[in-house]
């Protein structure tokens, strides 16, 4: 079994980060996101199978686990956590590296990648990311589209609603993050996590602050989630052109995703022209460790 070693790092951005590394610092880097509502062992199974070649990190973002958890919404807005994973690479004096994210690791990934990539805005950033890989976590601009135009998105996301709802906090703070999950998620597969795993996210939900915390990255976020019978307009962002993408990205999609439906990649190459996509059957949601054997055979493709 590959050993993760831990550090505990206080970040440009002010907040302290867990972080867990495999393999030698002299590699090519590769920085793991985790999705909501998990952990650095989201990417546990990748981690171990490329440690031989790449510099492995995975963090616990913002508002999980022992990584502070600001309890502020505004704490949690994208470009405060794009800039923590930027802080992160710098206090591990890393570069250039390669980034990987699922779910909302993989929202953040997409920023990550777009403010890394050469010619980007911020000069301090730009040039910093290689390539990108993404599992199941819709590009900004498709996903925001679809939840205008596809009833079936929208029904698909309206869990987001709840997430963003104040009014469930009582229920958090009662019950932990289970309590508002069992009235609204319908889309995960505790079944295909190991026991052990299992339970020690359980336990990581029982910390009420990380509970707020990992909501607040749905309150803060600027995507538009209609109610099913509104009459909803696109937002601007995704109204007219979108920044193309054009480092070699890899997006890996679990076909049977019931809260990310296939047609989030449909047309993805015109925003990423140096797409390649795997598509992994008969899998969920957490494709990552659903399949992992899928997915580090589409991430040895990718970066051979």
């Amino acid at each position: 079994m590959t050993e993760f070693s831990h550090r505990r790092l206080s970040l440009s951005t002010g907040i302290e980060m867990d972080a867990y590394t495999a393999g030698n610092p002299d590699n090519p880097a590769i920085i793991f996101l985790h999705g909501f509502p998990e952990s650095h062992r989201t990417w546990r199974h990748q981690m171990a199978a490329f440690a031989d070649r790449y510099y492995c990190i995975a963090p616990d973002q913002r508002g999980y686990r022992g990584t502070s958890k600001p309890q502020d919404v505004d704490a949690y807005t994208a470009d405060k956590l794009t800039a923590d994973i930027f802080a992160l690479a710098d206090a591990l004096d890393v570069q250039n590296f390669i980034i990987a994210g699922h779910d909302w690791g993989g929202a953040i990934a997409w920023s990550v990648a777009l403010n890394g990539q050469m010619g980007a805005f911020n000069p301090a950033w730009a040039g910093r990311v290689s390539r990108a890989i993404i599992a199941n976590a819709p590009h900004p601009y498709l996903f925001q589209r679809l939840l205008i135009s596809d009833m079936n998105q929208r029904a698909s996301s309206q869990y987001i609603r709840a997430f963003r709802d104040h009014a469930n906090d009582a229920l958090v703070r009662e019950k932990g993050l289970t309590g508002l999950l069992l009235e609204t998620i319908k889309w995960d597969k505790p079944s295909a996590m190991e026991p052990t795993e299992r339970a020690a996210l359980l336990s990581d939900w029982e910390d009420r602050d990380a509970c707020i915390g990992m909501l607040n990255w749905y309150r803060a976020s600027a995507l538009y989630v209609p109610a099913m019978d509104e009459d909803a307009e696109i937002p601007a962002f995704a109204a007219g052109e979108f920044p193309q993408l054009t480092i070699p990205t890899l997006v890996v999609w679990a076909m049977d995703d019931l809260a990310l439906p296939a047609s989030n990649i449909d047309g993805i190459e015109k925003l990423v022209p140096a797409v390649v996509v795997e598509p992994v059957y008969d899998c969920g949601h957490f494709v990552i460790w659903e399949k992992p054997e899928a997915v580090i055979a589409a991430m040895e493709r990718f970066l051979a």
